[in-house]
This record gives C-alpha cells, sequence and structure tokens, in this order.
C-alpha cells in the first residue's frame, strides 16, 4: 500500500544487502541507532560495520516483546539517527498492531529520527495479527524511513539473493552508488526470478501462510507442555522464541546415564544439540539471553520429533 517511483527504489543482493547499505547510507561515524532486542544477529554487526553504535533496547515475553514509546524517550540521546523497526520479528515472532506502528511512527517525525523498517515477513502473520506499514500509517515519516524487503522469506526464495530497499530518493541515489563499488549489480537471472514472484499470484503464499500456521501451533503447544518452558504463542514470521529459564541449573540426564546442568541457553543448546541431536539458536545470539529461537519452517513430522526429542530429554 506504499506508492513510491523508480527513483525510490533500489534492487539489492538479497534483504541482508538492503539492511547494510541502508545503515552504510544513513550512519556517520557515532550515530547512535536505536536496536529493539531481541534482534536478528545481523543488525548490530552492519549497524558497527557502517560506522554507527547500537543502543540495544530490552523487550520481553511480557511485553509481547514489543518496544514502547517510553522506552525509546529513555534511549534517545543526540546521537541518536535511527531508529531500526522491524515487524513481524525475527526471532520473536511478534507483530506490532496498527495503533503502536503509528505510534512508533510519529514518534520518530517528532525526534527527527530516521526509520529503518525491515517487512520482509510482511506476508507471514498468523490468527488476528495482522502486518502494518509505518510510511502507509504515518505519512509524514516517509521522508525520513528506508523500507527493507527481499524475496526470500513470502516466496521462499533464499539461495536468489534478490533483495530492495524504498527511501526518499536521494537516498537511494546515494546507495545505489554505493553498491556500483560493492557489487555493481544483481545477477540478472536473480532479477527475472524475482519479477516472477513479486509480480505473481500470492496463492502459493497463502498455502504457505496456512502451513506455518498449522506448525506454529504445533510447536507452540509442545513447547509449552515442557515443565520449564513458557512460549509466547507466535503472531508471525516463522519462529518460536521460548523462555527457557526453567531448564536452567537443572538436572538432564543423557541416554548413557551422564547428569549435565547448563547455566545459560549457550550451554543449554550444547546438551539439547550433543544429546537430542537437535538445534535450536539460544537468545544470547539476539541479544536475549533465557530464550531460544525455534523455527517451524520445516516439515511437521520433523517439528514433532525435533520437539519430542527435547522434552524426552528434558523431562
Amino acid at each position: 500500500g506504499f506508492a513510491c517511483e523508480p527513483a525510490n527504489v533500489l534492487v539489492t543482493c538479497g534483504g541482508k544487502h538492503a539492511v547494510y547499505t541502508a545503515f552504510a547510507a544513513l550512519c556517520d561515524p557515532g550515530d547512535e541507532v536505536l536496536c529493539p532486542a531481541p534482534y536478528w544477529t545481523t543488525y548490530p554487526e552492519a549497524i558497527t560495520l557502517a560506522g554507527g553504535v547500537p543502543v540495544i533496547i530490552d523487550t520481553d515475553a511480557e511485553s509481547g516483546f514489543q518496544v514502547t514509546i517510553a522506552q525509546l524517550d529513555a534511549a534517545k540521546t543526540d546521537k541518536t539517527k535511527v531508529l531500526l523497526f522491524v515487524s513481524p520479528d525475527n526471532p520473536s515472532g511478534a507483530v506490532y498492531p496498527p495503533e503502536a506502528v503509528k505510534a512508533i511512527g510519529d514518534w520518530a517525525v517528532a525526534n527527527s529520527v530516521w526509520v529503518i523498517t525491515d517487512e520482509i515477513y510482511e506476508h507471514l502473520t498468523y490468527g488476528a495479527h495482522e502486518f502494518s506499514s509505518m510510511p502507509v500509517l504515518c505519512p509524514d515519516v516517509a521522508d525520513q524511513c528506508i523500507i527493507v524487503n527481499g524475496v526470500a522469506k513470502t516466496y521462499a526464495m533464499t539461495g536468489w539473493r534478490v533483495g530492495w530497499m524504498i527511501g526518499p530518493a536521494d537516498v537511494i541515489k546515494a546507495s545505489t552508488n554505493f553498491q556500483s563499488h560493492a557489487t555493481s549489480n544483481v545477477t540478472n537471472v536473480a532479477q527475472r526470478a524475482a519479477i516472477a514472484a513479486v509480480s505473481g499470484s500470492l496463492d502459493d503464499v497463502v498455502m504457505m501462510r496456512k502451513a506455518f500456521a498449522r506448525r506454529a501451533a504445533t510447536m507452540h503447544q509442545m513447547l509449552n507442555a515442557i515443565d520449564g518452558v513458557t512460549c509466547l504463542e507466535p503472531q508471525g514470521a516463522f519462529y518460536c522464541y521460548p523462555d527457557m529459564t526453567g531448564l536452567l541449573g537443572k538436572d538432564i540426564r543423557s541416554a548413557d546415564g551422564t547428569v549435565k546442568v547448563a547455566n545459560t541457553t549457550i550451554e543449554l543448546a550444547d546438551i539439547i544439540l550433543e544429546d537430542a541431536k537437535v538445534a535450536f539458536v539460544p537468545g544470547e545470539a539476539f541479544g536475549l539471553p533465557g530464550y531460544g529461537r525455534f523455527s517451524f519452517a520445516l516439515g511437521d513430522e520433523d517439528l514433532v520429533e525435533g520437539i519430542q526429542r527435547i522434552a524426552d530429554l528434558v523431562s
């Protein structure tokens, strides 16, 4: 629902490249970027590589992993240049309601803060939760906002490496110049594939979303059935992000009778990988220890077996 001209768009070598290019275009050395946690692991690195300083704002399950205006006010300084906004979110699966999206956009306008909004999971929301684009709900923010997106999630085209950024023409021109010296352009065959994806029907996406919603419900139910684990219902993306602190400091007996104890979710992830042969990403990777990210972008049978292995190990 956001109207733009070709001069407002740059096609990039994947969504990740759009993220990095956006920060490179906006950040001068020492500029602060407000980065709510949990965050995708690339964000702080891209900010730092661009010369910016990540300012982490913690959220938690109680807040629905959503940052508040009060938190933004408390974190803002004279050096604040950019707010990173992600909804639906990786890794938490949180989806901000429209009124919160607009309020944050209004805050950015009032405080002259740029917004980089990552919309790559826009079509993957579940139940009553719906995606909202900030510059659509808050048109005044459009002149200080960059949208980043790509084909990886909606169209399951991760390896094709096609993303894009949408923003003011001067920012896009500068970003185009930057990209010309970094990657030249996106490969032509990948661009043709992406054109077919974005100009085609979303029927397959609807089918995929239904499958994800089913798997989300299964994983959510199974994780919450494990004593010591609590998990919010996923609202978007394709991750569960359970609180696993109830498993820390607890005896875990492996098949050979060895008793192990994890004091951090990194240690817990190692134990579960070694003894249950199931991998998850510990919350430390996303700036929020005590949690773990579980992807339900896999087959139903594998999902059930994986979570059941964990349940059997820690019970």
